[in-house]
């Protein structure tokens, strides 16, 4: 079967995925963005900005964002780099991973540009396989260094969870780590809660993290979880209102139903020698929460029945 390819009203081609239990996936080239993943009872699971702007060269806010090579404002590019306004292709070579369905799974691939090599003089590869099965998400990036001569770089999948009030969600899985605060110009810190929750601005680079967050709604009565490997960090994100009402391509109270959990590699930029390759891994799954006298028992949720910790209800 070919790859579905639409084209939608603002004529980027964009590609959906389906699977046999009903959800839905859809990713543009431009950006090689995943813009809306939807369960098997069609509900969007991510976020998209009311006013998100979509036309290049804007970056588009929501969905999973690529960021590369270059996160945030670590480094001379533009923020977050340039792969996330850069029009990607179909890669028809992907022979290293396994086959993959053409229903449920795409390969995309950017190669550096002569505008790209002005800016960021390195040549490289960047392949994104994006998988689709019941519940799950997963995402593949790579990076091939294509150069005589060795580079770093960071990179972060930019995740924009669709949440049903900011106010009432906990992350799970980030307590005793440290952390770099962006709004404390990158100093350090230690998270002394039991979880992250909401109640203003947040823009936080963990360090360290495990293979696998929990974000809890509890309103949705719904559990993300995000299972990275070979990106240690883990950003979280939401600009609250006064930030919100700054970004022009964000609704004044859109913050109030989004939260940015990303998979990164920032802290300790990835080097590669020529021809080495990088090779990440990113899947978001959701469980529907379970409830025990009004809380959520996270040690099932992030390790399975066995809890390591007695938990008390």
């Amino acid at each position: 079967m070919p790859l579905n390819i639409i084209h939608d009203a603002n004529g980027l081609p964009r590609i959906i995925l389906t699977e046999p239990n009903g959800s839905s996936a859809e990713v543009l080239l431009y950006g090689g963005q995943v813009v809306s993943w939807k369960n098997e009872r069609k509900e969007e699971l991510f976020f998209m900005s009311s006013k998100a702007i979509w036309k290049p060269p804007k970056a588009i806010r929501g969905g999973i964002p690529v960021c590369f090579p270059q996160f945030g404002n670590l480094g001379s590019l533009e923020q977050h780099g340039f792969a996330r306004n850069r029009m990607w292709s179909l890669d028809g070579d992907a022979s290293s991973l396994p086959p993959a369905n053409n229903q449920s799974s795409v390969d995309l691939i950017l190669k550096s540009t002569e505008e790209d090599l002005k800016t960021w003089p390195r040549s490289f590869e960047l392949r994104l396989r994006i998988s689709l099965s019941a519940g799950k998400l997963t995402l593949i990036p790579r990076v091939r260094n294509t150069d005589n001569k060795p580079f770093s770089f960071t990179f972060a999948l930019r995740n924009y969870l669709s949440v049903s009030d900011i106010s009432e969600v906990r992350v799970e899985g980030l307590e005793t780590l440290d952390y770099l605060d962006n709004l404390e110009r990158r100093k350090r810190f230690t998270e002394q809660a039991d979880a992250v929750t909401f109640d203003g601005e947040i823009d936080r680079v963990y360090l360290t993290t495990p293979a696998k967050i929990a974000i809890i709604d509890h309103e949705k009565k719904r559990t993300f979880v995000l299972r990275k490997e070979s990106m240690p960090d883990a950003v979280v994100w939401n600009p609250w209102d006064k930030k919100a009402k700054a970004l022009p391509d964000l609704g004044d109270v859109d913050y109030k139903t989004m939260l940015c959990v990303d998979s990164a590699a920032v802290e300790t930029p990835i080097v590669l020698k020529p021809l080495e390759e990088w090779k990440g891994y990113q899947e978001l799954s959701t469980v529907s929460s379970s409830y025990c006298s009004g809380q959520l028992d996270p040690w099932k949720v992030l390790y399975g029945y066995h809890s390591p910790h007695p938990v008390n209800h």
